[in-house]
């Protein structure tokens, strides 16, 4: 076993070296140059003495324990100059270092004196014993996967693909480091075949560093690490620690614990870490965690893009419920855990519109109470607490009764819209003590601004929703009326040649049939009008017989129009009646544009269409006045515009409208003084082929 040991440590000194000997005389990287080459050195010297103990028959002794306190913090140095961050601002420390760069430096030093110390005078480590040391190498091995966290995570896309095979390397000696301690501090001895193995593990290591060099000259970018960088790390930390500690605890019970020994660690290290699980989803705790992050290490409290992302893709969530949504992107922003929400009415109040993990409240405001008055002049957010402790810092505030009895009430944020008070947010009391400053409570009232032109931009799509709904029933309203002054010109018709062909058998079988038709066209009508949608739907549909009816109902007018149909048998996918009406109205046109000697003729067919497809198309030709092209161009598709005294404008619009609709067009074509000739062109309907039985 002493050879195979020594074997992998010089393996792994051989090659650090002939790692750090290049880096140290040529490689430009020069800001990470020093920090890099002192850790491939110091590396191959702790190699190279572990070694010689294997040799000389030695697993370990304290001066190798010392070699690689000093490896770990060179690799450390390393990753921190990486990292970019050395000094903080306004820090008091020596060389200008972050509090947390300084505390794991005294930790390092400490450990090494340690270690030296306990070279010269080995009782003192007979005293500790060996888990201390053990526990504080694998402290060292924490500290060390976490500044490969942050490396990674701060670097960009770009960088990440020089640095990863690094940052793969160095991890994995770290986190083979901390198994193998662990591993020592739950049996209680160190594993020889792991102690072996180091060794070769540690010399895999140095071709990833020389690919991650070769990808990259130098890595001198200056990063700023994140807060959920920071908040993860700091949380990782945390639980490596608390959980070295709660081992170190449970082994100690076993070890006094006798007879029960076993079973009191077993059961100490359950709970302990079931305690860990309540703590970490603990929204307090989390809350706490976030709030003390950035009060310590960071200037601003937020990292603005990130929290104005995660605000503004809140806001921006498809569905209903925006005032809740309102509330809790707010509440985010201050660790609160829940609010509600007034908004103003369409009277002089402001009513509660929705509330977020909060009581609900029926508690309405007058828009030109003091309270409402104030937030509207000044655009102030308002602190409660802070108003009932000191009155005088909100002068000319009244804060009415219901808000001071609300439960956990903190922050009032007003919502500003175009200088005017829009609403307002209560807020609970955060979870977390936060102290309000010019940052948070800028920071929140440009959200209340953002928030009130999301509420208003929902209510105008709500009133434009409505509008348009309107608009479908008065457009629809129009049509009826259209079609009723219709029933009503062939009624008058019917009444006017009554007098004169009342004794006519002919006459009287017309007239109960027209009458007929036009009580069920008007039930009609009012079922369309008291319905909110129109609920037609197209079927299959014989367009001759719909043709002849609509003829038929002309039949009583001159000049009288003539059917020819070419092709019998035609269908459509259409609505009987709709249909029935376009080309009733075209007809009717046609006859009210031609004189009494004229003609009017009706032509059924089909048509042939692109790609040899077909189509049913309904010519109807008048000899009438006919149109000029610049009027079918600019006026005749154009509603609410009629050349009759009598006319709304909206037949041949309608007509178009509903062609288009099933899918063909309205074709016109006409000459003053000569006629017009339109083409109605539908898609022809094929009845579907029967399916084949096997």
């Amino acid at each position: 076993m002493t050879n195979i040991t020594a074997y992998s440590y010089a393996f792994a000194a051989a090659g650090y070296l002939l790692l750090g000997l290049p880096v140290l005389s040529g490689w430009r990287g020069r800001f990470q140059r020093g920090s890099l080459s002192a850790a491939c050195l110091l590396s191959a010297l702790w190699a190279a003495a572990l070694a010689w103990d294997a040799v000389n028959d030695r697993l370990w002794t304290s001066l190798t324990g010392a070699l690689e306190v000093l490896r770990d913090g060179a690799w450390s140095v390393f990753l921190v100059a990486l990292l970019g961050h050395w000094q903080g601002e306004n820090s008091r420390l020596p060389f200008g270092m972050r509090p947390s760069l300084f505390a794991a430096g005294c930790a390092y030093l400490a450990l090494l004196a340690a270690l030296v110390i306990g070279h010269w005078y080995n009782e003192l480590l007979n005293t500790l014993g060996a888990l201390p040391v053990v526990t504080s190498f694998a402290c060292l091995a924490v500290y060390g996967m976490l500044l490969v966290e942050q490396v990674y995570r701060n670097k960009t896309i770009e960088e990440r693909w020089a640095i990863k095979f690094a940052c793969l390397g160095i991890g994995g000696m770290f986190a083979y480091d901390f198994y193998l301690y662990t591993n020592t501090m739950l049996f209680r001895d160190l594993n020889p075949e792991l102690w072996n193995a180091r060794g070769l593990i540690n010399a895999l290591t140095v071709p990833l560093l020389a690919a991650s060099m070769a990808r990259r000259k130098s890595w001198t970018t200056s990063v700023g690490v994140s807060r959920r960088v920071m908040f993860h790390s700091a949380a990782l930390f945390g639980s490596a620690i608390y959980l070295l500690a709660m081992g170190s605890a449970g082994y100690y019970l076993r070890f006094f614990g006798g007879r029960w020994g076993t079973v009191m660690q077993a059961g100490f290290l359950f709970g302990a870490i079931c305690l860990l699980l309540v703590i970490l989803f603990s929204g307090t705790f989390r809350s706490w965690l976030k709030v003390s992050i950035s009060k310590h290490f960071f200037t601003y409290n937020y990292d603005y893009r990130e929290e104005w992302t995660r605000f503004t893709r809140t806001l921006s969530e498809r569905g209903p419920n925006l005032g809740d949504r309102v509330i809790q992107a707010m509440a985010a922003l201050v660790e609160s855990p829940g609010g509600t929400l007034w908004q103003r009415d369409d009277g002089n109040r402001f009513e509660p519109r929705a509330h977020w993990q909060a009581p609900d409240t029926s508690m309405a405001e007058p828009h030109n109470s003091p309270f409402c008055q104030f937030m509207e002049s000044t655009q102030w957010v308002i602190d409660i607490d802070e108003y009932v402790e000191r009155p005088d810092k909100y002068e000319g505030l009244a804060v009415p009764q219901w808000l001071l009895d609300y439960p956990r009430r903190w922050l009032v944020v007003p919502l500003i819209l175009h200088e005017k008070l829009f609403g307002f947010v209560v807020l609970q009391r955060a979870r977390s003590p936060l102290k309000l400053n010019w940052e948070i409570i800028d920071l929140m009232e440009i959200a209340g601004s953002q928030a009130a032109g999301h509420l208003a931009q929902e209510d105008a799509a709500n009133a434009l929703m409505v509008a348009r709904q309107f608009e479908s029933f008065n457009r629809m309203s129009t049509f009826v009326v259209h079609d009723l002054k219709n029933l009503v010109a062939q009624l008058s018709l019917m009444n006017a040649n009554a007098e004169k062909h009342k004794d006519n058998p002919e006459f009287q079988r017309d007239m109960l049939e027209t009458l007929n038709h036009s009580v069920q066209k008007m039930k009609l009508l009012l079922q369309k009008l008291s319905r909110t949608e129109n609920a037609e739907k197209p079927l299959p549909l014989a367009v001759e017989q719909v043709v002849r009816q609509a003829v038929a109902l002309k039949n009583a007018f001159e000049p009288r129009p003539q059917l020819v149909v070419e092709v019998p048998g035609l269908k459509v996918m259409a609505d009987r009646e709709r249909l029935e009406r376009v080309v009733g109205h075209l007809i009717q046109n046609a006859i009210e544009a031609t004189p009494r000697d004229g003609h009017v003729m009706i032509r059924l067919g089909r048509r042939d269409v692109d790609n040899g497809a077909h189509a049913v198309e309904i010519e109807i030709t008048d000899t009438g006045e006919g149109m000029s092209e610049e009027f079918i161009r600019e006026r005749l598709f154009k509603p609410f515009d009629s050349t009759k005294s009598a006319g709304m404008g909206i037949g041949v619009f309608e007509s178009r409208e509903y062609i288009t609709e099933l899918g063909g067009m309205l074709e016109v074509s006409s000459k003053p003084a000569l006629g017009t000739t339109f083409k109605v062109v539908l898609p022809l309907y094929h009845e579907p082929a029967p399916a084949l039985i096997s």
